[in-house]
Formats: structure tokens, C-alpha cells, sequence
């Protein structure tokens, strides 16, 4: 009776034990991680004035591409169906049955609504927005 307590005891401790032993730590940044931001310093004050162009240009070269890409945005809420036809995948019915199934709240509820299939979608989902009236 004794040994079959002290097994129900320890094979209770353990399951109790287990799910704070099942969580490890997060391990420690290793030391050569902290090197590069201290010898980063170093390299743009060499040449101060060429550095700000570049990141300039940089930061013209990403800003003007999204802000093209939000231009060329289709609303399927309000889209005429030739204009919906023109994106890859999608055809006159499925144009139809996209300005048949408005308004939409989110872009996502043609998968939702079962109007157009995963695929086709994730051809078109960053050609597409929704907005609201």
C-alpha cells in the first residue's frame, strides 16, 4: 500500500512538473551579436555627408514603388467587371459573380464567400482592396 502511494505521488509530481520543465528560457544573445551596432557608428562617421544621399535614394527607391502600387489598387467594391476581368485568373463569370456578391467588408471574404478558390486569390489579393462607402 505504501510503495503504491509513493508511485502515485511521484507520478503525479512529474506530471505537475512537466509542463514548467517543458518551458525553456530564451537563450542569451551570444557577444558577437553586439559587436556590429558598436562598429557601426564607426563606418558613417568616415564619410557623414555621402551616407544621408544614399539612404536618400534608398528611401525613394521604396517609398515611390508602394505608393505606385496603392495607385493600381482595384476597389471590388465598386470595379466595373471589365475592369475586375483584367487581373490574372479572373474571368468574365467570375467578374460577374464578384460585383454580384457586393458589398464586402474585407477582400478576403471572396475566398469566404467561395466566389473565388485559395489560388487565385493569393495571385490577386495585393492587386485588390476593399473600401468602405
Amino acid at each position: 500500500m505504501r510503495s503504491s502511494l509513493l508511485r502515485t505521488f511521484t507520478v503525479l509530481i512529474g506530471l505537475a512538473a512537466a509542463p514548467a520543465l517543458a518551458q525553456a528560457p530564451s537563450p542569451a544573445t551570444p557577444p558577437a551579436a553586439t559587436k556590429p551596432p558598436a562598429s557601426a557608428p564607426s563606418a558613417p562617421s568616415a564619410a557623414p555627408s555621402a551616407a544621408p544621399s544614399k539612404m536618400d535614394a534608398k528611401m525613394d527607391a521604396k517609398t515611390n514603388p508602394k505608393t505606385e502600387t496603392k495607385a493600381e489598387l482595384i476597389d471590388i467594391n465598386s470595379a466595373t467587371a471589365e475592369e475586375l476581368s483584367r487581373l490574372k485568373g479572373i474571368g468574365e463569370a467570375r467578374s460577374a459573380a464578384i460585383v454580384k456578391g457586393r458589398p464586402y467588408r474585407g477582400k478576403d471574404e471572396l475566398v469566404r464567400k467561395k466566389i473565388l478558390p485559395e489560388s487565385v486569390y493569393a495571385g490577386i489579393k495585393d492587386q485588390i482592396i476593399a473600401k468602405q462607402k
